[in-house]
């Protein structure tokens, strides 16, 4: 009797961690999908673009441009200052560059002992490199940590950048800063005369958004780093305040946005992210993955999380959708606090199972 007691109390545990794993929403995949290496021996990468002629363009955060592909070049960025998680991070590519060759740089550097941050653009070609530099947004409050740095041109032509609060929370709630936003500048820098409050701010209440991505709905999606958990994958509309830091996680407060899926008391550290075949990727540094954001065509909800690749790689900084319908990811294992290996930093080719 008390041998077949045990038996069915196994068996009820049994049941219910089965139960557990197929109900919990963060499950890593079992065959997560294809995945190659591209490129190996990078210096922090931050960022890819792919050019026009099959090449593609990579930031490396100590101020290094470089080109891979079919023609190998390496460019040294004119005043990068790389300091903590500041140096060359963001890139975009004009949507008419195959016309105008234009390239979009977000850039630390230093002006009279300040950190800050700022937008520059090139024009770029095989034959120069890239000259005729402009500036399109400056003094955009900078530090040692929390500097955002994506920038990505949206479905309406503008050019969208994050910024994070500088380490000085306050910015954040303060729509006369640039710290703690995400931006909306035309081509050249100007403010567009739809922008919410008649300056390049879009949204605020951020702490530090890494990631920018647009759905087939045209709905824009941010990635966000919290304070030691509470990460967020936020939904952006215009003129709307994200919270920080005021309310965290679940926290509500009137008229405050709160997140569309949040880490809880754990942590994802995200960072670049693209938009896949109905779902979200995002990658995940203190996270050593990469995420997957399965999100409702109708109510913009998560249906479910997934995460691929777990630990495999390390520190994941960047996850970019290739015009081949693949998706890049870039490691961050020599940013000084991942555990690099010989061949690091990376680039990898990853194609989800069933696409």
């Amino acid at each position: 009797m008390k041998d077949r007691r045990s038996f069915l109390i196994f068996l009820f545990v049994l049941g219910a961690v089965l139960i557990f794993l197929w109900i919990n929403p963060l499950s890593p995949k079992a065959n997560p999908g294809v995945q190659e290496v591209f490129a190996e021996k990078l210096q922090i990468p931050w960022e890819i673009a792919f050019l026009p002629d099959g090449d593609v363009l990579v930031t490396e955060r100590t101020g290094v441009l470089k080109r891979i592909g079919e023609n190998q070049e390496n460019h040294n960025v004119p005043d990068v200052y790389h300091v903590g998680e500041g140096g060359l991070l963001g890139m975009a590519l004009h949507p008419d560059f195959a016309e105008n060759r234009y390239l979009y740089l977000y850039l630390t550097y230093q002006e009279n002992g300040n950190i800050l941050n700022r937008v520059d653009r090139y024009v770029y070609t095989l034959e120069e490199g890239f000259t005729g530099r402009t500036t399109i947004i400056d003094s955009i409050p900078g530090a040692r940590i929390h500097n955002g740095g994506r920038i990505a041109f949206g479905p309406d032509g503008y050019l969208y950048i994050t910024t994070g609060d500088a380490a000085v929370t306050a910015l954040s709630q303060d729509r006369e800063s640039l710290a703690g936003k995400i931006l909306r500048v035309d081509e050249e820098g100007g403010v567009p005369e739809n922008n919410p409050f008649a300056s390049p701010v879009f949204s605020y209440g951020h702490r530090n958004p890494q990631g920018l991505a647009w759905d087939e709905q045209g709905r824009l999606w941010s990635t966000e780093h919290g304070p030691t958990g509470h990460d967020e994958l936020n939904l952006i509309e215009k003129g709307k305040n994200y919270g920080w830091p005021e309310i965290i996680g679940d926290e509500t407060r009137s008229e405050m946005e709160t997140p569309v899926i949040h880490s809880g008391t754990g942590t994802w550290a995200p960072s670049g992210a693209a938009y896949y075949k109905g779902s979200i990727f995002f990658a995940g540094l203190r996270g050593n993955g990469l995420y997957q954001a399965v999100i409702d065509p109708q109510t913009a909800e998560v249906k479910e999380l997934h995460k691929h690749l777990d630990g495999e790689y390390g520190r994941l900084r960047n996850a970019a959708l290739g015009p081949d319908g693949k998706i890049y990811i870039l490691t961050s294992n020599r940013d000084g606090r991942g555990n690099p290996r010989g061949n690091d930093d990376r680039i990898i080719i990853f194609v989800p199972e069933g696409n």
